[in-house]
């Protein structure tokens, strides 16, 4: 019987260390998962009508020393007033596509958040939707006619906030522009990145946020793609799209005018060019308390 026992005792040792080993292994794979990833949500602006669906689009990165990581395969959500109003998965871009209908006219603000994840920490952006009235004028503003620097290696002028030192607005800008759509315009603002590899999404996020902590009236913000004919690209699908009130265009240089005058549409230009010909049948304001006498 003594025997027996000593002859067990090192097969029981065995059997407990394999316990050990795989309540040690359990502890560890359990501590790696809650370890998530964290994610970066970027949405861009839409334009629709009241009682019209329009398409939101998001995109969730992770953002590494190596450059942006798009994340796919992950839940989001759109949220409005606190309620959920549609979910979506990204794909393998990082980006999601959610479809919303308004139903009373102005700017509404949604948020899009990341759902139920094992593997994404959680993360929000908002984004505006221009709901509009299509019989209500409508503004275009070129971003760099709103700072004080102007962009110089593109044909339509793009508003980098990465740049040191930041850019200001030009003075009364803001103001003006705030005269102008509180009782009649509705404004989109024009961008064109020099290189943006988010797809628009990230210089979405950063005008939205310059014009809104220079209290710029909100608007529609339109991110260009493409080549020099972006933009006339841009005003014949909106005019297709029936925003046909779309008539006037308030820009820094020649070939933002260029596009609204080839189409038969009015352009201003503002701030009065220093250098170089101006557009014929072009506008010119010398600043921007003079630009609502020249429309």
């Amino acid at each position: 019987m003594i025997a027996w026992a000593r002859e067990a005792r090192p097969a029981s040792r065995t059997w407990w260390a394999v316990v050990l080993l795989l309540i040690l292994l359990v502890r560890g794979t359990s501590a790696w998962s809650v370890e998530k990833v964290t994610g970066t949500l970027l949405v861009k602006d839409a334009l629709t009508g009241p009682n019209q669906s329009v398409a939101i689009e998001a995109k969730l990165i992770h953002k590494g020393l190596l450059g942006d990581a798009e994340l796919g395969g992950e839940p989001l959500e759109l949220v409005r007033n606190g309620e959920v109003v549609a979910k979506a998965m990204t794909g393998g871009d990082g980006r999601a596509v959610f479809q919303f209908t308004p139903k009373t006219r102005g700017m509404a603000t949604l948020s899009v958040r990341v759902g139920e994840s094992p593997r994404v920490s959680p993360a929000e952006a908002t984004a505006n939707v221009a709901v509009w009235e299509r019989r209500t004028p409508i503004l275009a503003v070129e971003v760099a006619a709103l700072t004080e620097e102007a962009a110089a290696s593109t044909p339509v002028p793009a508003l980098s906030l990465d740049r040191k030192p930041e850019r200001h607005p030009i003075p009364d800008a803001a103001g003006e522009l705030n005269k102008l759509t509180q009782f009649y315009y509705n404004v989109i603002y024009v961008a064109a990145p020099e290189e943006d590899r988010s797809g628009g999404f990230s210089t979405n996020e950063q005008i939205r946020a310059w014009l809104k902590a220079h209290k710029f009236p909100p608007g529609y913000i339109l991110v260009l793609s493409g080549g020099s004919d972006a933009l006339g690209v841009q005003l014949d699908e909106l005019h297709t799209a029936g925003w046909k009130t779309l008539k006037v265009g308030i820009g820094r240089s020649s070939a933002f005018a260029e596009a609204f005058l080839q189409r038969r549409l009015e352009a201003v230009i503002v701030p009065e060019p220093t250098k170089g010909e101006v557009p014929r049948k072009a506008k010119v304001a010398k600043e921007w308390k003079e630009v609502r006498k020249k429309l």
